[in-house]
C-alpha cells in the first residue's frame, strides 16, 4: 500500500502570517457585500453550444 503524502495543515496563525505580510507589501483587502460577486466579468457570459461540434 502506499501513502499519499500529508497535506500541510493550514492553521491560523499561518493565515494571518500571509495576511501581514501581503497587507505589509502594499496590498489592499476590499470588503464585498453579502451575496454580491468580488470577481468581474469583463466579457460577459460564455454560452457553450454543444450542438455545433
Amino acid at each position: 500500500m502506499s501513502k499519499t503524502p500529508a497535506k500541510d495543515a493550514v492553521t491560523t496563525a499561518t493565515i494571518e502570517e500571509q495576511t501581514a505580510a501581503f497587507l505589509k507589501s502594499g496590498g489592499a483587502i476590499e470588503y464585498v457585500g453579502k451575496g454580491k460577486s468580488g470577481q468581474t466579468v469583463p466579457t460577459g457570459s460564455k454560452q457553450i453550444n454543444l450542438k455545433s461540434r
